[in-house]
């Protein structure tokens, strides 16, 4: 059984959100502001994690931020914030996805399920169709999942790491960000932004200079492409 870690300072959102995540049999934790969320998440072993942003104590944003630095699980923010800047900044944090207050309970079941699929599927991968890629200075190890960046290791998290796997496996192919949407999200393209934005993040881990990258570069007006 999954555990998910629900985090609003709002009782009746945690409730209702419990209620439907219990629904499709998930363990549901309770956190009503950023402290307390990182105390639960110290203790126990989460899976997911759906929080919100404005929240007493300490806000979603900086939780967020310290729970990159430890771990790769799922995170799923919850906003009433709608604009496509804010949607952006929320992945530009560390969150995996993005959901706007208020929600339909299906669609926020399909989401929480949707970036399940994608972690479970990183961590236990172990079929291999080639252990490692190395182009340049920029190695993968498809076994360990592991980035090395001239022979330094570099945190990475699953989508980051998926979009790296398929860019880099295919070598000068330029891939539009429909299908790298379609390829590693396992559905059809909603929001290319996203792709935009987890592209930024993978920038500035591998490249030495981000603004002006020599592996993961775009093609004006096609889409990206990982340089041999």
């Amino acid at each position: 059984m999954y555990n998910i870690l629900v985090v609003d300072d709002e009782k009746e959102i945690t409730d209702a959100i419990g209620v439907y995540l219990k629904n499709q049999n998930y363990n549901v934790f309770k956190a009503y502001d950023g402290k307390e969320a990182l105390e639960i998440f110290e203790k126990e072993e989460i899976h997911l994690i759906l929080i919100d942003i404005m929240m007493p104590k300490l806000d979603g944003t900086s939780a967020t931020i310290k729970i990159r630095e430890k771990s790769t699980v799922p995170i799923i923010i919850l906003s009433a914030k709608s604009e496509d800047m804010d949607k952006i900044w929320g992945l530009n944090i560390g969150a995996d996805d993005y959901i706007i207050k208020p929600f339909n309970p299906m669609e926020l079941v399909a989401r929480v399920n949707s970036n399940l699929r994608r972690y479970t599927s990183y961590s236990n991968a172990k079929e291999l169709k080639e252990n490692v890629i190395k182009i340049g200075g920029i190695e993968l190890n498809d076994e360990s999942k592991e980035i090395l960046v001239d022979g330094k290791s570099v945190k990475i998290t699953p989508l980051e790491y998926k979009i790296l796997y398929l860019l880099m496996s295919n070598p000068n192919r330029v891939f539009s960000i429909e299908e790298i949407y379609e390829k590693v999200w396992k559905e059809a393209a909603y929001n290319p932004d996203t792709v935009t934005v987890h592209i930024r993040r993978i920038r500035k881990k591998i490249e030495i200079n981000p603004k002006e990258p020599k592996y993961l570069k775009v093609v004006w007006g096609i889409g990206y492409k990982f340089d041999q």
